[in-house]
């Protein structure tokens, strides 16, 4: 089974997208520019941010719209209003080698559900859809209570990845 990756890590495409790499980072509270939507009143809104990178050796055609975005919250996995309306894709983009694109996308979900975000992405490249890739992390995540050390229970999914991490760079720096 695929482990997910933490907000702000960077997953690596190989085959024919050799050198192509993406990540889900910036994840934080924050209202959209323009207002927020009707259907997300009540909500809170919060901005993450999907940066593609070519590290390969030619251009690729890019495209990352609304349907290739899921956004889960809370610990039942519920769907986060992805407001478009808002949010900057990458639609139809060239990305030359050494160059980054980014899309700027603003979401909203229930306040307390924000804890625990999942988000899956799946690119169109060339044409061609990529895998999905799924990044996990938590918007207003006490740090304190993520120490390994401090012996705290921590049941969140975004509390497990960092404490995992914590023992990982401690068995590598040990």
């Amino acid at each position: 089974m695929r482990e997910p990756n933490v907000i702000g890590d960077w997953q690596e495409y190989d085959g024919d997208l050799a050198g192509l790499r993406v990540r889900v980072h910036g994840l934080e509270c924050a209202e959209p520019p323009r207002g927020g939507d009707d259907a997300a009143e009540g909500l809170t809104y919060f901005r993450f941010r999907v940066t593609v990178e070519n590290r390969g050796t030619g251009h690729v055609g890019l495209h990352l719209e609304d349907g290739q975005l899921d956004i889960r919250t809370g610990p039942d996995g519920e769907s986060a209003f992805l407001d478009w309306r808002n949010s900057k894709f990458i639609e139809g983009f060239d990305l030359y080698p050494l160059r980054r694109a980014t899309a700027v996308l603003y979401a909203a979900a229930p306040e307390a559900q924000l804890l625990q975000l999942d988000i899956q992405v799946q690119l169109r490249a060339d044409e061609e859809w990529t895998d999905r890739h799924l990044w996990s992390g938590g918007i207003g995540v006490d740090e304190e209570l993520l120490d390994p050390a401090s012996g705290t229970v921590r049941e969140s999914l975004a509390g497990q990845i960092s404490a995992f991490l914590h023992e990982e760079a401690e068995r590598g720096a040990g």
